[in-house]
Formats: C-alpha cells, structure tokens, sequence
C-alpha cells in the first residue's frame, strides 16, 4: 500500500520524504544550501569542521545573539569552528526582509561574517531538509523535533555527527566548553 501511494504521489509530482529516508540517506555534508547572496551549494565545504548551525532573525528578542554567534566564530574560526546562520521567518515575522537587507543588517549592526544563508523553514511541510536531518538527530525537550523559537542552536562535531541542541535562551557563550571538547 505504501509503494503504491508513493507512486501517485510520483505521478502528480508531490515528493515526500520522512524524516527517516532523510536519517537513512544523507550526511549533513551533502544538503543543498544556498547562500544569502543566492549562489546552490551544499555544507561540503565545512566538512572536518566544527559547525553551530542556527536559525537566526533580524527583529527577535534573541537578535542580539548575533555578536556572541560572531564573538564564537572569531575565537575559534582558526581551529576548524564555523557559524552557519538560517534565517527564518516562521516566528511571529520576526525576519521579514530580504536576503540583501538580513546581511546589511548583519553586517552593520553585529559586524557578522560567519557565513548566512537564504531563509527556511525550519518548521512545518516545507521544512528545509537539512533541519528535516537535524531535529531527527537530535530531538528537542521530551523529545520533541519542532523548532520553538529563533536562535536554536545545533552543534555538529568535525565529522558530520549532531553532538547537542540548545535552545533560544542559551547564550552564545555558554557554549564555549562544548565547542572546546569538539576541536
């Protein structure tokens, strides 16, 4: 039954795809990401890397994060660490902008350049299939995979494996002793 409703969904060109055959079939390395500045690539280049993977937003309570995101990245960008930013409009439209604006903003007001890239979904059916990986490796409180807020974080080791989940009130700083043990 199972195969046979994937076939009609084939038919009428609506894929699907669970969290499981994403688990299953990918290493982080291989999602295909595009840059704030819209160029198709995928998270190969940060592979031996340690990445904090976070959905950021402009207009958020959290948005100040942004200088303690970059602070990290400055501190340990020379021994393999990297800051990767998701912009992410599902929170109460709190990043609304568009892609030029998020990284003006960024720039002038937080000095980032840790690399942005285009907005997501982190939530819901079109929920980018990088952060499909993520919540199923490491589900959140009681097991939930749903992203609650801006600024989750995801700290992924230098070989691809999704080491921890923090949510939007831990401080970018607080961090620092676990990104220690991963370099």
């Amino acid at each position: 039954m199972k195969k046979l409703i994937a076939i009609l969904f084939i038919l009428w060109g609506v894929t699907i795809v669970s969290a499981e055959e994403v688990k299953m079939e990918q290493s982080i390395y291989n999602f295909k990401v595009k840059s704030i500045v819209g160029e198709e690539t995928t998270l190969a280049p940060y592979k031996e890397q340690v990445m904090l993977i976070v959905n950021v937003a402009s207009k958020c309570g959290f948005t100040k994060q942004y200088a303690g995101l970059q602070a990290l990245y400055e501190k340990y960008k020379e021994r393999g660490f990297v800051v990767l930013g998701f912009p992410c409009n599902q929170f109460m439209d709190q990043e609304p902008g568009s892609e030029r604006e998020i990284q003006s903003f960024c720039e002038v007001n937080f000095g980032v350049n840790f690399p942005l890239f285009t907005k997501i979904d982190v939530n819901g059916e079109n929920t980018h299939p990088l952060y499909v990986y993520l919540k199923s490796q490491m589900p959140g409180f009681l097991g939930s995979e749903s992203i609650k807020w801006n600024f989750t974080k995801f700290l992924v080791d230098s070989n691809g494996k999704v080491r921890k989940r923090f949510g939007s009130s831990t401080e970018p700083n607080e961090l620092e002793e676990e990104i220690e043990k991963l370099l």
